[in-house]
């Protein structure tokens, strides 16, 4: 498997796998800290999660744009990376929840600079008959270190009871890895379109400025509902924390919930090569609804806990296919902007979705609020099912497999 991934594919990998462990040391612990410790409301933790992940999702579009006027998209996914792994650490002086919202907003800031133009340099390894693949395998990547960051916060607090301050502060080393990394990733001059001479650079420059295809815009109109019943994870984990009465196994939940991921992302990916990339999020959509509509129904700790590791098969199906899908249906040229614009409309989404979703959850009930999100995740699955959008993916030949 290994062997069928370019190697700048692996080290972007290795980058992600990093920095993720470094992120996820942190923010299974978040909720609970901002909801106990620092006395914010879910309206409030609502708020701090649709903000900085739009934050993040907004500058895709920019950064993504910028990277297909570049004859190199390296040195913006670098000053994303390196953003994030000086933001992160600082977590470690908050005393209240507005400096976390800051925090997180620069932490994000850090992810929107890099991950559009990051994107599109996978695409630029990856055929149509395996883009599903490569980006299943990048995800697999991000989840592990999402395995390994919950695990060493586990540990560590296990040896250093509550000093949280110190393990914010020890991010510091992975996000210095990731950056390493970065600078062994090998890229061609002309990976953004910029690099070619002559008349074919004049054609090239001048083809940024035509429309983007007409499916891609439908595709993001549907995925943008999708996005609205998308909220912060960081509600299933107050819900999850809710139902076990503590915090202390969350850590290690969310590292269970990973696993699923990062084990089954690559296959997941792979899937949507072989049998189309919309069956393959289609799938993954509707697991989502009846994962939420499980939160608002079941009462019992352990269903919850099943249901949450049950919410990993999402990822492995949709994360990569959906990639893959913008990837099909943009030219090479301009898949960063493709893939900021993927991102922007993710980011809006989960503005609203997080904000309304933290209301109806204080003001109404935890119950109505998963009910919401799984109806309007239902609906999208039905929509991207039936609309008319052609894919230019070509079959996967037999040597291919």
């Amino acid at each position: 498997m290994l062997a069928q991934i370019p190697r700048p594919v692996r080290l972007l990998g290795w980058a992600s796998l990093f920095t993720d462990a470094a992120t996820e040391m942190i923010y299974p612990l978040l909720p609970v800290y901002l909801s106990r410790v620092l006395g914010a409301s879910a309206t409030s933790l609502g708020i701090i999660e649709g903000v900085a992940e739009s934050v993040n999702s907004l500058l895709k579009i920019v950064s993504g744009w910028l990277s297909d006027r570049r004859s190199t998209r390296r040195p913006i996914v670098i000053v994303g990376y390196a953003v994030s792994s000086l933001a992160r650490p600082l977590i470690a002086l908050t005393s209240s929840w507005p400096q976390v919202l800051a925090i997180r907003a620069l932490d994000r800031t850090g992810k929107g600079i890099r991950g559009a133009p990051r994107d599109a340099m996978l695409a630029t390894h990856a055929a149509a008959s395996t883009r599903g693949r490569i980006f299943g395998f990048h995800r697999a990547m991000d989840h592990t270190g999402a395995v390994v960051g919950p695990v060493v916060a586990t540990l560590f607090l296990a040896f250093f009871p509550g000093q949280y301050r110190l393990l914010f502060a020890l991010t510091a080393i992975p996000g210095a890895l990731a950056v390493a990394t970065l600078f062994r990733v090998e890229e061609p001059a002309s990976a953004s379109g910029y690099g070619a001479a002559g008349s074919a650079a004049t054609q090239e420059r001048q083809a940024h400025f035509a429309r983007l295809p007409k499916d891609l815009y439908l595709v993001l109109g549907i995925i943008f509902l999708f996005s609205l019943g998308s909220s912060a994870d960081a509600f299933l984990l107050l819900r999850l924390a809710d139902a076990l009465g503590s915090a202390t196994f969350l850590p290690l939940l969310w590292a269970a919930h990973h696993v699923v991921k990062a084990s089954l992302s690559t296959w997941g990916g792979g899937l949507s090569d072989r049998l189309g990339r919309r069956s393959v999020i289609v799938i993954g959509w509707a697991i989502y609804s009846l994962v939420y509509l499980g939160f608002a129904l079941v009462s019992n700790a352990v269903a919850f806990v099943a249901l949450f590791l049950f919410y990993g098969i999402h990822f492995a199906l949709a994360e990569g296919a959906e990639k893959a899908l913008v990837a099909d249906l943009t030219p090479p040229h301009r898949q960063g902007t493709a893939f900021g614009l993927y991102n922007g409309v993710l980011g809006v989404g989960m503005l609203v979705a997080s904000i309304v979703f933290g209301v109806v959850y204080d003001q109404v009930s935890p119950a109505a609020a998963f009910i919401m999100g799984a109806a309007l995740s239902a609906a999208a699955a039905v929509l991207l099912l039936v609309a008319p959008v052609s894919s230019p993916r070509r079959p996967v030949t037999r040597a291919e497999s």
